[in-house]
């Protein structure tokens, strides 16, 4: 069954590069459940997933910085896997405090202060750190500045409570979180183009559309580069964090939504194809 909606997500997939036109199609694929919709593997922090996250307003690496370390709760050892207390720590120690902290400077999805977060991972250990009998444990998180449209990648030392490395890019757009997608699909609603999505749902489940968890939804992004240089109103989609959606209302059949385009960091909505 896992490989079955694969495979019909990349048809869906392959479907996008076709141009689309007319307004947006019911399409006759109906799958059991959820059809990817969740975050990968990073959304596994637990408690730790608020969504206040950002970025430094400076480019390049900074400095590193030491925080009073809080309480941790459970540690993992070697290379097991962040536990919630290693994933809360990675976090405070990430955003920082006071007026500088990315927690102040940035700017989530939604507008909020924070930058919003997209993943935390274990990091690898540094050559020399191979076979320690205690090696530090460090994680690596990356945030999405809105206020700046920057990514920002740092690593904190969970052993020393230090943030190790930061650094600021500019143009890279790694994959929307489900938050992300979640507030695309209520961009779209709000939006004119929003419409067709609305009719599509209702057709096929006798229900008015209002909100996000009324559908299952991935996202993915979208940009314009030498090869597409996209229609206009979304010619920002790259250096701007624009995604795609696929919908399927919940509990039954996909609704096509491809040829639609949601900037969120201008919080609009463009057509393709």
């Amino acid at each position: 069954m896992h490989r079955l909606m694969h495979r019909h997500l990349a048809k869906l997939v392959a479907g996008a590069a076709i141009a689309v036109t007319g307004t947006a199609v019911m399409v006759g694929v109906t799958l059991p459940g959820s059809a990817g919709a969740e975050d990968g593997p990073g959304d596994a922090r637990g408690s730790a997933a608020t969504q206040d996250e950002a970025q430094d307003q400076g480019g390049g690496q900074q400095p590193g910085v030491v925080e009073e370390q809080p309480a941790t709760g459970e540690k993992g050892t070697g290379r097991d896997a962040l536990t919630d207390g290693e994933l809360k720590l990675a976090e405070r120690l990430a955003l920082g405090q006071g007026p500088q902290g990315l927690r102040s400077t940035s700017e989530d999805v939604k507008g909020a202060a924070g930058p919003q977060w997209l993943s935390t991972d274990l990091a690898e250990l540094k050559p020399a750190e191979v076979g320690a009998a205690a090696p530090p444990r460090r994680a690596e998180i990356s945030y999405y500045d809105y206020k700046d449209d920057t990514l920002v990648l740092r690593t904190v030392n969970l052993t020393t409570g230090k943030v190790e490395d930061t650094d600021t890019r500019r143009g890279e757009q790694p994959p929307p979180t489900r938050a992300e997608a979640a507030e695309a699909v209520k961009v779209l609603l709000s939006d004119p183009l929003g419409a067709e999505l609305k009719k599509d749902y209702k057709d096929a489940t006798g229900k008015e559309l209002t909100a996000p968890d009324q559908l299952e939804t991935t996202g993915m992004v979208y940009r314009v580069d030498e090869e597409n240089d996209g229609p206009a109103g979304l010619r920002e989609c790259g250096s701007h964090r624009c995604v795609r959606l696929f919908t399927k209302a919940r509990n039954g059949p996909w609704i096509d939504t491809r040829n639609l385009v949601i900037d969120l960091s201008e919080r609009r909505v463009g057509r393709v194809g």
